[in-house]
């Protein structure tokens, strides 16, 4: 898949929101607590992961790993 990264922070709602794709029709699937997985509805691919409660699930900001219900493959960008 290939696209720009986005990435947006609600500090006041403490959601994280990844998308990995361009700006296509979504709709979200909640895939476990406070997790919710955006997918296109042209492909079904998944393109996004909105995370709830983010600050909550992190002991450090610098510091941050997620465990992603999908695979990112980076070997197939150009830069």
């Amino acid at each position: 898949m290939k696209g720009q990264m986005s990435i947006y922070y609600d500090e006041e709602g403490d959601y994280l929101e990844i998308f990995i794709a361009g700006t296509s029709p979504t709709y979200g699937e909640e895939i476990g607590d406070d997790v919710t997985l955006f997918r296109s509805e042209s492909t079904n691919d998944v393109i996004g992961i909105g995370i709830l409660n983010f600050k909550k699930r992190t002991k450090s900001l610098q510091d941050i790993k997620l465990n992603l219900p999908f695979d990112v493959n980076f070997s197939t960008l150009k830069v």
